[in-house]
């Protein structure tokens, strides 16, 4: 163990508590084995112990969670309905309201902000019997694949401490791979669930857009960036899922909750017929050598489960210029009024996006808008032969936490910091859901992961595949973990 860690000396009972899954909890908590105020305890504890070497939940209402918890108990609701929580704690990243919590979107800007209103997801979740226990740390206003702030520094990956967690869902993942949570909440716009699961070695779903209610941004009508669950296990995403599901009539894109509900794909999950499988979309994205090789051999495992695995992908074109010209328009919808204002406050990568789209021509666009919609056809018509496509969660494993974001992939120079979440980012342009799920280790042992990518709306596919995945790999054993401290690899 490295100087500075640990030793960690968890209780019996809190070692118990933790290490149950999420939906193993949920059901012991409706069969009142325990109560809510007995996950809240234990939660506490443990981050109490592991906080320290992590940094990944910033800001605790514990007060406020026994609060919940009593008036949980005194009133059960209903335990019943798809996705109902028991009284479950829960982590909602700090990009988003809570009531009376301090909520600063990781900005100088709103180091001491305290909303009165919690955003319509957290009151969903709430309604549901989920209980907010903590805000996890997130880059400013969500912007870069490192999860750092000027409010609280830096959030450390609990594989090697020395190594970046990814970002923006970061503080989230670090959370569940350590046991400070069951369950938590993220967002994602260029891969900001999908990446940092994969970069710790959780489950993470970046879901169909209008799946899950983004509440009352400004951006009321773009797709790109939605709201989604993180997890230690497939079962437990579905759980989240089913918790975050619906209608809101603040929210223009959302609809309706499936009348199946997403447990139910990972209960009994059925093999996709036919998987396809590409490593770098033929060298059109960098990946690193030996991530490509772990993920080949991973994805090839899929034939176990009696699928056909081909290696196959549907043209990505034009997707890392698409994707930053509706990136920066999104970024000029919601930064622009903060540049003029707080210009000397926001970090360089903000000020680099926003300013980027100020400058681009209506033409310009109008061109990315064509490009998109060509992807989207492409994508439509490879899943007319293709139940499934797979790529890696990542082109690296985790890299130096002291850098902003990767510099160099495969030998290949980034141009800006988005460039390192093309696997990801290309896929928020298809409106397709994908889940990041682990499956395996480098030769440093960092995490590796997978990314599966269903049709557009197809949630149950995505998670019924993965939990295939899960039974056959059974890397959902691995976490929780203690922090372990280490080297940055050569």
């Amino acid at each position: 163990m490295a100087p500075g860690l640990g030793p960690f000396h968890t209780s019996a009972m809190t070692h118990e508590l933790i290490r149950l899954t999420a939906t193993e909890a949920v059901a012991r908590l409706k069969a009142g084995d325990i109560t809510p105020l007995e996950l809240i305890d234990a939660a506490a504890a443990r981050i109490a112990e592991v906080e320290p070497a992590v940094n990944a939940l910033p800001t605790l209402c514990l007060d406020r969670a026994r609060d919940h918890a009593k008036r949980l108990m005194a009133n059960p609701g209903d335990n019943t309905e798809p996705g109902a929580l028991a009284g479950l704690p829960v982590v909602i990243k700090d990009l988003t309201d809570v009531a009376g919590v301090r909520t600063t979107y990781g900005s100088p800007i709103f180091a001491n902000h305290v909303p009165t209103r919690s955003h319509p997801l957290v009151e969903r979740i709430e309604r549901k019997g989920g209980i907010v226990i903590a805000k996890s740390n997130t880059p400013e206003f969500g912007a870069g694949g490192n999860t750092f702030n000027e409010v609280f520094g830096r959030t450390l990956n609990p594989w090697n401490t020395a190594l970046t967690c990814g970002g923006s869902s970061g503080g989230t993942a670090v959370a569940l791979a350590t046991g400070e949570a069951w369950l938590g909440h993220g967002s994602d716009h260029g891969g900001s669930l999908r990446g940092p699961a994969t970069l710790c070695g959780v489950v993470g779903m970046r879901p169909s857009p209008g799946r899950v209610t983004r509440g009352t941004p400004a951006n009321l009508f773009s797709p790109l960036s939605v709201q989604g669950p993180m997890a230690r296990t497939t079962a437990d995403l579905a759980l989240f899922l089913d918790t975050m599901a619906g209608y809101d009539p603040r929210d223009p894109l959302s609809f309706d909750a499936p009348a199946t509900p997403f447990a139910a794909a990972t209960n009994d999950p059925r093999a996709p017929k036919r998987v396809a499988f590409t490593a770098n979309y033929g060298g059109a994205v960098p990946v690193d050598r030996e991530t490509r090789e772990i993920c080949a051999r991973e994805a090839a495992r899929f034939a176990e489960a009696g699928c056909i695995v081909e290696e196959a992908f549907p043209d990505p074109g034009p997707a890392a210029d698409v994707f930053l010209a509706l990136r920066s328009q999104h970024f000029l919808v919601d930064r622009e009024l903060q540049l003029q204002t707080h210009r000397d406050q926001l970090k360089p990568d903000i000020i680099w996006n926003t300013e980027l789209a100020l400058a681009q021509t209506p033409s310009r666009l109008a061109w990315a808008e064509r490009e998109r919609a060509a992807l989207y056809r492409r994508f439509v018509t490879f899943f007319e032969t293709y139940d499934l496509l797979i790529t890696p969660g990542s082109p690296t494993p985790a890299w130096d936490v002291a850098l902003r974001a990767r510099t160099i992939v495969d030998g290949q120079k980034l141009d800006n910091y988005i460039a390192g979440s093309l696997l990801t980012s290309a896929i928020t342009l298809t409106n397709c859901p994908a889940i990041s799920i682990p499956c395996g280790f480098d030769r440093f042992g960092r995490p590796v992961g997978l990314q599966l990518i269903a049709p557009p709306r197809g949630e149950a596919a995505a998670l019924a595949a993965a939990a295939v995945f899960e039974q056959i790999a059974g890397w959902q054993t691995r976490v929780p973990i203690d922090p372990r401290g280490g080297v940055v690899p050569d």
